[in-house]
């Protein structure tokens, strides 16, 4: 994996919320994965290397109003979520970012009402590029949807990608082997978190 200057780097945490991997979730599958996998901890460990090393954290929430205003409804996987006994409820603790990792007042928090990735239809793009950023590293869930839709955004604006494949997490496992292989390999620079956590160590 090439080396990548951490002032123009970011990590971004895409659905790390308690509603989607946290104990009370909505998809309790999903969640089980990313917590016994390790993957949550990883992207734990890297959030705060990325501090360290003086790059950008971002948090990616998706949520939505009590009333459902602006919501997505044009496919299955949004009606359905709007009938979950777990709501990701804009101002509730499913939206808070989930343990074990932190938000740190440097951070960035990018909130999303609708669609399936945090570069469409916020303030992430404008937000990176009003920093200087020109290489994304993406970590969270899940690598059946968000995860590859967030890749192919950011491409397609013309950043670097780095992808950690054990510090993202879909179902079933294996799916994300799979993505990662037939797909998002072709597109980014797909490592590993033990790699980027000793490339970052070398940025005191």
């Amino acid at each position: 994996m090439p080396e990548f200057d951490p002032a123009t780097t970011a990590l971004l945490t895409v659905e790390c919320q308690n509603g989607v991997v946290g104990e009370e979730s909505a998809l309790p599958e999903l969640a089980s994965v990313a917590r016994e996998s390790g993957m949550l901890g990883r992207v734990a460990a890297l959030v705060a290397a990325a501090r360290a090393a003086g790059a950008q954290v971002v948090h990616a929430v998706a949520e939505r109003r009590p009333d459902g205003l602006g919501a997505s409804t044009n496919a299955r996987l949004f009606r359905a979520a709007g009938k979950l006994p777990v709501r990701q409820l804009a101002g509730s603790p499913a939206v808070e970012i989930a343990a074990p990792l932190t938000v740190d007042g440097r951070d960035l928090v990018v909130r999303r009402l609708h669609g399936l990735s945090p570069m469409a239809g916020t303030d992430l793009d404008p937000l990176l590029r009003n920093l200087g950023i020109r290489t994304l590293v993406v970590t969270g869930v899940s690598s059946n949807i968000a995860i590859p839709n967030t890749v192919f955004d950011a491409v397609n604006l013309g950043y670097e990608v780095v992808v950690p494949a054990d510090a993202i997490a879909g179902v079933p496992a294996s799916c994300t082997t799979e993505v990662i292989r037939n797909t998002l390999v072709l597109v980014a620079s797909v490592t590993t978190t033990a790699e980027l956590l000793s490339q970052w160590s070398a940025h005191p």
